[in-house]
């Protein structure tokens, strides 16, 4: 019988072929059974063996994930999962060298002495365990394998000389995240595979690796157990690691463990160091390269005979001590310290009333902690299990639906940061792996199947993220397609969103093209060369498309800019005249200069017309010859001010411009304003648009002056704007506030109509003019010299209308049923008795009489020359409204001379204070009213004066 059951130990280096001899070997059998080390190397293997003999006859068994065929021939296991109780022809054990592991050591030697199949059993791992294999399994047949490739030792490299299809080692996540950064940004990204990730995010990851997406692998030392990948080289950035308990350097047989994965089948591979790792001595190198270490002398056992009788039973039958020289007790182990920890619980020790109790404590502090919690928030967790599972009896408790759903449900959420959905994952891990438990739970297969898809969710999330954060897809394809000299095709859609090769690489802005910001370093500089070999077809094309393209889609900015839609395209620079501007293209150098130059006489061409079109009135006057001698000068002034001249500046031209000469300029829509000489059809928004800006630009402004929105008849007057910009935009200064200088113009129309002298009052069509209230235009009066005094006065109020009398209700009431009423019976209803008289309201009023500044004295003495020009706060001329075509303005009820001159004291005495003179304007007697003619046409009119 011992005879049959042969035994053998397939012992070598990495890269030798042992777990494919060991499938081989179980397939060669009817049924089998092989443990190994990792539930990510057991997935692997599981799929394995399905693409051979398909899912029906193979089991994958691990702490969170039970997959039992009923047909099973075939079971794929993690070592602490394996079934040793179903008799299996074929047993193997993987990594076998673990039995030194001091965390797991002895699981590992439990299944070295105990796990036999009923034909053969292969112990895989290292020749170090030749010795201890020899002295502790009777009859066993040792097989040695060599290394299929050799494995050189090349020193330290920088991780910007990575050579591609690298794997860059470190031993905690914040080691592996920084490399990963440091990758992404230099090299185009990387796949990050470490233990604590599910198969499936694992598996996803090394696809991106595997596939070629990206060129670099950054690892734990989860990668030396036997995953089988396409590295070339192995690079250590640290040689220390925490094991759980302390930080501790690296075992030489660790370290060649790991860089073993360096190499494939035939394919020679190599090792080093890189970042703050020191470099190997050549006693290390000598052993890592030649496979030759140490041989073990101790494994670590724990007893397997367990009793159940109390739980200080159970805890003292776990420390037993080994008299084999070959055994070493293990430490306590993370399932015994909660062991204890729960035994010391006085609501845990009341329910150890049998040893199947105690039992089921011990397969409960056997759940792992998955999520590395504290000691204390594990083992609460734990009793709270326990609790549920005693329930009322044993084999009656189950953990309960609702509160097991209330759990996932919080862990069910995939949104947050690579390190939020990390721990999510390990969270979901510890009630997958109460759900593989048998009658821990009700309605095992359906938990099962809903903790398995939160983790597949979290894992496709944590995949997603991780590719976001450490692959740069499209540097990565770029780079491949570089280095293969492939021709690489450009894409642009309608957003202007530029694709090489079907990856986004940044935005065409017109003819600029505009890397994404995401994109660094050496990433960076691929990208841009990449896109923009790509893009040179385009520009062509895009140029022909803008120089076809209408004036429509074309516009200027406020500041200058030339716009195609959304893009800028160019802008305006100063030119030989202010209404002749020229045009700068932005266009890139990659474009070449016939884009340039297409780009550029377009431009030009749209800010020709557009000159033309709005200052056509402009230019025709400048092109009239019909104008000679001081209207020529003027016409000139008027278009070297774009349209719009205050009339101070120009107060003497004005006054030397004759009849004919005004004539001759007023055909052309010249309006002579009391305050502003300007053009109508200049003072449009667009226009007005254009104008600040070939100003500024001829003026040499940074920023330009904005033009108010359109349709605003006062706008704000802010002190520290200067008065000529709001000339420009059309509006004259006055107060508070600018008032649009047409609008100004119909107020002073209406104004010349007054008696100034002796005050007038707003009139509902100024304040409809301006859209003031009466306060504001109260303002508005005093920035343009006139005095406002304001008063209140009792408010007239329009007369009511009779009311009809009200009937009685007894009469009513005898209307309403058809009867006469009696005579007694009064038809009217008494009147309301009177309210008392409430105060009169009151409203406000100015009285407005002009007030003109003090003008400034002549600079000269003696011979004053001519008088000059009203200045700003003086009585306004402008054009007078003319009679038909006599040209005399309407003089109403104000005296022929409407400034206000006072009473004339005697000249030689001066003149009397303001506040006398101002009194005596108030002291004026009313003029007599003279009877109105019944025959006169307009009595009718007349007769309403002072009612409106």
């Amino acid at each position: 019988m011992d005879a049959q059951r042969r035994v053998t130990a397939v012992l070598g280096p990495t890269n030798t072929g042992k777990t494919h001899h060991a499938i081989e070997r179980m397939l060669a059998h009817r049924t089998g059974v092989i443990g190994l080390p990792l539930r990510l190397l057991a997935r692997e293997v599981y799929d394995r063996i399905v693409a051979r003999v398909g899912p029906s006859v193979v089991a994958l068994v691990t702490g969170e994930e039970r997959i039992v065929p009923e047909r099973t021939q075939y079971w794929v296991c993690t070592t602490e999962a394996m079934p040793l109780e179903i008799g299996a022809d074929f047993v193997a054990v993987d990594e076998i060298q673990l039995c030194a592991d001091a965390d797991r050591g002895h699981v590992f030697t439990d299944r070295l002495l105990r796990a036999r199949g009923l034909n053969e059993t292969l112990f895989l791992g290292s020749d170090t365990m030749r010795g201890a294999i020899a002295a502790l399994v009777p009859h066993v047949t040792f097989l040695r394998r060599d290394r299929l490739s050799t494995l050189a030792y090349t020193g330290s490299k920088k991780i910007s000389r990575m050579p591609p299809r690298s794997a860059i080692v470190g031993f905690s996540v914040e080691n592996v995240y920084a490399i990963a950064e440091l990758i992404r940004r230099q090299k185009g990204g990387c796949a990050v595979v470490m233990g604590a990730l599910s198969p499936r995010t694992r598996n996803a990851q090394v696809a991106l690796y595997q596939n070629g997406d990206v060129d670099y692998l950054v690892a734990t030392d989860a990668i030396g157990m036997g995953l089988n990948l396409d590295i070339k080289h192995v690079a250590f950035s640290a040689t220390a690691k925490f094991d759980g308990r302390r930080m501790r350097a690296l075992y030489p047989q660790e370290l060649a463990q790991i860089a073993g994965r360096a190499g494939r089948h035939t394919e020679d591979g190599t090792f080093g160091v890189t970042g703050e790792a020191r470099p190997f001595d050549e006693d290390l190198v000598e052993a890592i390269e030649s496979h030759r270490f140490a041989p073990v002398r101790k494994l670590h056992w724990r007893n397997e005979s367990l009793e159940f009788g109390s739980a200080e039973r159970l805890i003292r039958s776990l420390e037993e001590p080994t008299s084999n020289d070959w055994l070493t007790r293990a430490r306590d182990a993370d399932d015994l310290l909660a062991l204890k920890a729960l035994a010391a619980m006085p609501e845990v020790r009341e329910r150890l009333t049998e040893p199947k109790r105690v039992q089921l404590l011990w397969d409960v502090c056997r759940i792992p902690d998955f999520r590395s919690s504290s000691g204390t928030e594990h083992a609460a967790l734990l009793a709270r299990i326990y609790e549920f599972l005693v329930g009322r009896g044993l084999g009656g408790g189950r953990i309960p639906s609702d509160w097991l759903a209330q759990a996932v449900k919080r862990i069910d959420r995939t949104e947050g940061d690579i390190d939020a959905l990390s721990r999510r994952l390990a969270y979901i891990r510890t009630w997958t792996y109460v759900t593989q438990r048998k009658n821990w739970v009700q309605d095992e297969s359906h938990w099962r199947e809903e903790t398995r898809a939160v983790e597949d969710r979290l894992s496709d999330a944590l995949h997603a993220a991780l590719t976001q954060r450490f692959v740069d897809r499209r540097t990565s394809v770029l780079l491949r397609r570089l280095k293969q000299k492939e021709a690489l095709v450009a894409e642009v859609n309608d957003k202007g969103e530029v694709t090489v090769e079907g990856e986004f690489a940044g935005r065409l802005e017109g003819f600029r093209f505009r890397q994404d910001a995401s994109a660094t370093g050496d990433a960076a500089r691929t990208l841009a060369q990449a896109a923009l070999q790509a893009l040179k077809p385009e520009f062509h094309l895009r140029a022909d498309r803008f120089y076809n393209a209408p004036d429509t889609e074309l516009d200027f900015t406020e500041q200058g800019g030339l716009m195609w839609g959304s893009n800028a395209v160019g802008k305006l620079v100063k030119g030989a005249e202010p209404a002749k501007p020229a045009v700068e293209a932005f266009v890139d150098e990659e474009a070449g200069p016939e884009v340039a130059e297409k780009v550029r006489r377009r431009l030009q061409h749209f800010i020709d017309r557009k000159v033309a079109a709005q200052f056509d009135p402009l230019l025709a006057m400048g092109r009239d010859e019909a104008l000679t001698g001081l209207a020529r000068g003027f016409a000139f002034r008027l278009t070297e001010a774009m349209g719009v001249l205050p009339r101070d500046a120009v107060a003497t031209e004005v006054k030397e411009l004759d009849q004919e000469a005004r004539g001759a300029l007023r055909k052309h829509g010249v309006r002579f304003g009391q305050f502003t000489i300007f053009l109508p059809a200049l003072l449009k928004p667009a226009p007005t648009r254009l104008r600040l800006v070939l100003w500024s630009l001829w003026n040499g402004l940074q920023e330009f002056p904005e033009s108010p929105p359109p349709g605003l008849v006062t706008i704000p007057n802010v002190a520290e704007v200067p008065k000529q910009h709001y000339t420009l935009a059309g509006y004259h200064p006055a107060g508070a506030r600018a008032i649009r200088i047409d609008m100004l113009e119909r107020l002073a129309d209406i104004l010349r109509q007054k008696d100034s002298r002796a005050g007038f009052e707003a009139t509902p069509d100024m304040l409809s003019i301006t859209g003031m209230t009466l306060d504001q235009f109260a303002d508005l009066m005093a920035g343009l010299g006139y005095k406002g005094e304001k008063a209140e006065r009792v408010k007239v109020k329009a007369a009511e209308a009779p009311k009809a009398p009200e009937i009685s209700e007894e009469a009513a009431a005898a209307i309403a049923a058809g009867v006469p009423i009696p005579e007694e019976v009064s038809i009217l209803a008494p009147e309301p008795a009177p309210e008392p008289e409430a105060a009169p309201e009151m409203e406000s009023f100015y009285t407005f009489t002009w007030a003109p500044k003090p003008r400034p004295r002549p600079e000269r003495g003696g011979d004053r020359g001519p008088r000059p020009e009203r200045k700003e706060g003086d009585r306004p001329r402008g054009d007078r409204p003319r009679r038909e075509a006599q040209g005399e303005r309407p003089q109403g009820d104000r005296p022929k001379h409407d400034r206000p001159k006072g009473d004339r004291p005697d000249r030689k005495g001066g003149k009397p204070p303001r506040e006398e003179r101002q009194k005596s304007f108030e002291a004026r007697p009313p003029r007599a009213e003279k009877p109105i003619d019944p025959d006169n046409p307009f009595a009718a009119l007349l007769a309403l004066k002072g009612k409106v």
